[in-house]
């Protein structure tokens, strides 16, 4: 009995989320074409049997399937036009996965002009921590039978119980945007409540362990929010720039759909402003600072507390 061979996977952008992604996909045995706008962004994977790739159009040619991690949609078309991109290098069959936070239209666009080729959309969380270390939630949209097909890629990648089918083309980049549209949410709306709490005088620590038994309880007021209560890091890793990119991204699906979204918009006013007054590098939850700096005193949890 013979072993289906593993296909060829090309890789295009080896960022922060791309570069654990690429190290568990060759951990996994696939073969890898790669490449970056950073040549030394490959050296690693190159050393350890990665074939780099010049262009995304020999990226194309030389793989079975072809993933795609970029910053925004602009960057995904980039990388598929023009003489250099992936469509000139693309054979028909060949299945391009998009696995950026974006919107439909570009794979739209593809798949209608080129119905030879296999495509999926197929966004992410657990942010680059979870891409080195393989337990990345996935969210594909696409035929199902690709998506099984595909499975053992997915799996080098992501935690096999949390690869989810979501539905047809475009519904796991619905699905990642909405992710991120309530995770933004749930910041602004924490720490306003956690500022006007401590401001009235309730003890912060009181206050957190109030919320956490009641009803209005959260994975973020239980969890995420001590990255900043118990260490004051905004995280970096994900620039609040990128933040406001996905929140436009999210207020632009639903308008394009015809749902009002008044909170939502609220919410990106919010993060606009802390990106006006801390700058494009600084973390994704750099919103909190904002109320901090409001009421005057930063919000965090004494070593007693902890």
């Amino acid at each position: 009995m013979t072993s289906t061979p593993l296909p060829t996977v090309g890789f295009i952008g080896l960022g922060n989320m791309g570069s654990g992604m690429t190290r568990n996909l060759q951990a996994a045995g696939l073969p890898l074409v790669i490449t970056d706008i950073r040549r030394e962004s490959g050296d690693a994977l190159v050393a350890g049997g990665a074939v780099w790739a010049d262009t995304a159009a020999d990226v194309a040619a030389a793989s079975d399937v072809v993933i795609t991690m970029l910053p925004t949609p602009r960057h995904v078309d980039a990388a598929l036009s023009g003489p250099t991109g992936l469509l000139a290098g693309a054979r028909a069959g060949l299945t391009w996965i998009d696995m950026s936070t974006s919107v439909p239209e570009v794979a739209e666009r593809v798949r209608a002009a080129h119905p030879e080729l296999v495509v999926l959309d197929a966004p992410v969380s657990g942010m680059s921590v979870g891409a080195a270390n393989g337990t990345l939630q996935i969210f594909v949209g696409g035929d199902a039978e690709h998506v099984e097909r595909l499975r053992p890629v997915f799996e080098a990648m992501g935690d096999p119980e949390r690869i989810i089918h979501v539905g047809g083309h475009g519904a796991g980049y619905a699905v990642k945007l909405m992710i991120n549209q309530l995770w933004f949410s749930h910041l602004v709306a924490t720490a306003e409540v956690l500022a006007i709490g401590v401001k009235a005088g309730v003890d912060l620590d009181v206050l957190r362990r109030s919320l956490i038994a009641s009803p209005a309880n959260s994975t973020f007021v239980e969890r995420d929010v001590l990255s900043v209560l118990d260490h004051g890091d905004y995280d970096e890793g994900f620039a609040i720039a990128l933040a406001c990119k996905d929140l436009g991204l999210s207020i632009d699906l639903a308008r394009s759909v015809g749902v009002p979204a008044e909170l939502s918009g609220l919410v990106e006013q919010i993060y606009r402003r802390a990106r006006a007054q801390y700058g494009d590098r600084a973390g994704e939850m750099t919103p909190m600072k904002l109320y901090e700096d409001l009421i005057g005193q930063e919000l965090r949890l004494s070593g007693a507390d902890r």
